[in-house]
């Protein structure tokens, strides 16, 4: 999965019907917007094969899960329509999540941070190590996590997004992350994570897929209007990303990497 410079995004059915889409980009799995398009695609592509019983989202090393959005890219926005395309970007990949007929179980081997937390809270189901610690880094670039806080706030309530959006520059456990509902299970390690996600997928795909169906319908009751609201927070985060602070702030990030 990671023999591209600019990321890749790959997909595999094995032989029971479990799909697995991975992503890889070399800046800790951060995601430009062609792995946002390329990760949508494969989320609407794995939801309607008919092969597909059960869909594992995953990213390729152990350090980082996802570091959220492209900090190059987001300095390459120069107007609010492509600043509102560029977040449209997670919103799409959220909307897919939330659309598949098939559950979706996500690996967080290691750190989410900002639409990496959004990706999590898009599963359905979360298995992680001890090393999977949160952040939502927004407001510290000057941004806010509108386009996510849907998703995130459906699964962890309000009270805590609060906690995580506010502190916006401190990591909270992988724990702390299960114990608010993120996360369903927690590991000490990738082996351990790996052999729990081999056994949970495995019975999924031996359940009765129209009931599995079912259950995926429940799971996401009440965000029917999400096509609509979601575009409509992309359109706030693409406004600002194009302010002087937070330019400065992009800025200042990468000249300390």
């Amino acid at each position: 999965m990671t023999d591209s410079i600019n990321g890749n995004v790959v997909i595999n059915t094995s032989a029971d019907g479990i799909t697995t889409i991975g992503f890889y980009h070399p800046a800790q799995n951060s995601l430009p917007a062609h792995l946002l398009q390329a990760l949508t695609d494969k989320i609407n592509e794995a939801g309607n094969d008919p092969q597909t019983k059960v869909i594992v989202l995953q990213s390729a090393g152990e350090r980082t899960f996802c570091a959220g959005a492209s900090f190059d890219e987001l300095l390459r926005i120069k107007d609010k329509e492509a600043g509102a395309v560029f977040f449209s970007g997670f919103a799409n990949v959220i909307n897919a999540c939330r659309k598949s007929p098939k559950i979706i179980i996500a690996r967080i081997q290691g750190k989410a941070v900002g639409g990496g937390v959004g990706l999590a809270a898009g599963a359905d189901y979360c298995l992680a190590t001890e090393a999977a610690s949160i952040k939502l880094s927004e407001l510290a670039i000057g941004i806010g996590p509108f386009v996510i806080s849907p998703a995130v706030i459906r699964k962890i309530g309000l009270p805590a997004f609060s906690q995580l959006t506010i502190r916006a520059v401190d990591f909270q456990s992988a724990q702390w992350a299960m114990e608010k509902g993120l996360y369903n299970e927690v590991y000490a390690n990738v082996k351990l994570l790996d052999e729990a996600l081999d056994t949970l997928t495995h019975k999924l795909a031996s359940y009765h897929p129209q009931a599995l169906v079912g259950l995926k319908q429940i799971l996401w009751e009440g965000t029917e209007d999400w096509d609509q609201l979601l575009t409509e927070r992309a359109a706030i985060s693409g406004e600002l990303v194009l302010s002087e602070f937070t330019q400065h702030a992009l800025n200042s990030f990468l000249e300390k990497k």
